[in-house]
């Protein structure tokens, strides 16, 4: 079942419905300034703390808290869902903090209201609501371990945990359908919005690139050089900082002594101090049949399960193959097509009657019925693990390498740092000679530079790019070993020399006078193109290529042109045979001729009126449970009622 999940789109897209919540609702988050500045609140656990403003804006009633751990999970949800880079984290996860903030607030709001979602209310969302082809598919439930993987896996939180929030998404769909419930459209805008969204246009369009018009720019040697004077301060520190540094280094098979040995002592005291890592709990690997019992089935429902299921033992018993008999009868959707086959798994992964039933059988034993919450199992016992401890001979192969690894490593910083202390004392050559170690004098080399003789530079150049001139010989890893390196000269950012920064010069000199000339270029094109009523015949007078679209909406991207909800929109403005003024954004322009014209009728329009209403409804609804939530949210933050942390949210990927 979860294989399949994994490769349906329609789960992401349920996903964000629940955790993300009402889509209205985090429209209305900006980021509040300041907020970490000003809180109260110092307990690093918590992002804000929310209280119940009365009537006359005091607080009373109970606080409400929101977790930073609850914080940085749905960010790391966010993140890996929209695969952001994971420097995004920490401004991601101050906005999911208001969101979560937000929540709370309304959540306060639809309980004074009386819009509690009940336990009744979530069970019939499960069978019939958003997840119901998932939970219940069929309208039968997966069982209550596919169910726990099920959340685990997409929602990374308990079931409890999960079902909370899917009630707390519940409460806000109702109190958003409670403000807007009164939200109306007329006909008439109906009628105006399906026209324009309707519209569809065919047009030419002459295209002029910027890369064109900077390959017509020329200047000369004195209006370089203007340009360089004029802005000397751009140029000031246009060649970086640079510096030579002498290193040598060393990797394991420099160490004196050579690599350090791992010896059994070793290996035992490792296992000794690592015992919990080698701990195995109770497994068991089983086929079972399933005959559901949904709960609260009267006794009539339940004895004819029950007979279902004693038919099926009574064919087992008699020879029948059990995998067979699995596909054809069991209600777990989980295991059923796998002939009732589950992997070895932990037995509290399973509910108690399963486990306690599962252990008690032989490999290749059948049980009697076993009937738990779900209703009546048929379990066969193919391999069982009681919970044990790895032996040493069991983990010496995985432990010796480790030890080897981290006894070398140890080894190889103690050698690092014995030799700058050497190379501190007698200079960098002779410490080099006396272990038969090669000194290198680099050129100048920047900060993101390459240095030719180590496997990997980039932790010997951070460093140094951080000491002064001269400073006393430090030490770096080289992921090969290590290398002790020194300072040996610095040349400080400086402006370049005209010459032989000319052909940068020309590239910003082209760079600055191209959007200036595009535009002039355009206005020239439009003008002409109006004169002749035709806007190829201007193209072909200053040989510029004209491109015909295909019919289009406003919801197309058109090449060269790019998106018709820009500057670019103003096409559905035209009459047929209408010319456009210049139209400049990105790296290309444009001027437009309208070819083509093609509005909704009269019919498209009272067919699609149903669709089309809902639609503009749903914008309006939004605008007004936004100005419902912005003023509800200002009643709460002038009342004092929001205690921000003074601590920011942790990364979950780690650091700020």
């Amino acid at each position: 079942m979860i294989r399949i999940l994994q490769q349906d789109n329609r789960l992401t897209k349920a996903i964000f419905a629940l955790i993300i919540g009402a889509a209205i609702i985090t429209m209305v988050i900006t980021l509040v300034p300041g907020i970490f500045d000003n809180g109260a609140n110092n307990n690093p656990s918590v992002f804000a703390t929310i209280h119940t403003p009365g009537i006359f804006g005091k607080i009373v009633g109970e606080s409400q808290q929101v977790q930073m751990a609850d914080v940085q999970r749905q960010t790391m949800q966010q993140i890996q869902q929209q695969h952001l880079p994971e420097q995004y984290a920490p401004l991601l996860a101050g906005r999911v903090g208001q969101q979560q903030v937000e929540r709370k607030v309304l959540a306060l709001e639809a309980d004074r209201l009386g819009l509690q979602v009940s336990d009744e209310d979530l069970r019939s969302f499960m069978q019939k609501g958003t997840l119901s082809q998932y939970i219940f598919p069929g309208g039968k439930f997966i069982g209550t371990d596919q169910y726990t993987n099920f959340v685990q896996q997409y929602f990374q939180i308990s079931v409890p945990e999960f079902e909370a929030e899917v009630k707390s998404d519940l409460e806000l769909q109702r109190l958003q359908s409670l403000v807007t419930a009164g939200v109306t459209v007329s006909d008439a805008a109906v009628r105006a919005d399906y026209m324009q969204q309707g519209t569809k246009v065919k047009f030419d369009y002459a295209v002029i690139a910027a890369s064109d018009i900077k390959k017509t720019i020329n200047p000369s040697d004195a209006d370089l050089q203007a340009f360089f004077k004029q802005f000397a301060a751009r140029y000031a520190t246009a060649i970086p900082e640079t510096r030579k540094l002498e290193l040598f280094s060393f990797d394991a098979s420099n160490i004196p002594g050579g690599k350090p040995q791992v010896n059994d002592a070793d290996v035992q005291a490792y296992y000794n101090a690592h015992l919990d890592q080698y701990k195995l709990p109770e497994q068991v690997k089983t086929r079972h049949i399933l005959i559901t019992v949904a709960k609260g089935a009267d006794a009539k429902t339940d004895a004819a399960a029950k007979a279902k299921a004693e038919d099926i033992l009574k064919q087992i018993r008699a020879g029948g193959n059990f995998a067979d008999l699995a596909k054809k009868n069991s209600d777990d959707p989980g295991s059923k097509d796998q002939g009732g086959e589950l992997p070895l798994m932990p037995t509290s992964g399973f509910v108690p009657e399963y486990s306690k039933a599962a252990m008690a059988l032989n490999p290749g034993q059948t049980s009697d019925l076993v009937r738990s919450q779900f209703g009546y199992h048929i379990i066969q016992t193919e391999q069982k693990e009681a919970a044990h401890t790895k032996t040493l001979a069991e983990t010496k192969d995985t432990i010796v390498p480790l030890l080897q690894q981290q006894k070398a490593g140890a080894a190889e910083l103690n050698f690092a740092n014995q030799l700058a202390a050497e190379a501190k004392k007698n200079g960098m050559q002779k410490t080099a000679d006396a272990h038969s170690l090669h000194l290198v004098t680099t050129d100048y080399i920047g900060h993101d530079g390459v240095i030719a003789s180590l496997a990997d530079s980039s932790n010997v150049l951070t460093q140094a790019f951080g000491v002064a001139k001269g400073a006393a010989p430090a030490t770096a890893s080289t992921g090969e070993g290590y290398a002790v390196f020194q300072v040996d000269d610095i040349k400080a950012a400086h402006a370049p020399d005209f010459a032989d920064y000319k052909p940068h010069i020309l590239d910003d000199y082209r760079e600055q006078k191209a959007p200036e000339l595009l535009n002039s270029q355009l206005i020239k094109l439009a003008d002409r193109a109006k004169v002749l009523n035709d806007l190829k015949k201007a193209a072909a007078e200053m040989n510029v290529p004209v491109k015909t679209s295909d019919l289009v909406g406003r919801d197309a991207q058109v090449p060269d042109l790019g998106a018709l909800t820009g500057p670019a929109s103003v096409v559905f403005s035209l009459p047929k045979g209408g010319i456009s003024g210049p139209i400049n954004e990105g790296p290309n322009g444009s001027v437009i001729q309208l070819a083509d014209k093609q509005e909704p009728t009269a019919d498209d329009i009272a067919k699609n009126l149903p669709t089309s209403r809902e639609k503009l409804l749903n914008v309006k609804r939004e605008e007004i449970f936004n100005v419902f939530v912005g003023s509800l949210m200002d009643k709460y933050e002038k009342a004092g009622a929001i205690v921000y942390s003074t601590k920011q949210p942790a990364s979950p990927f780690g650091g700020r």
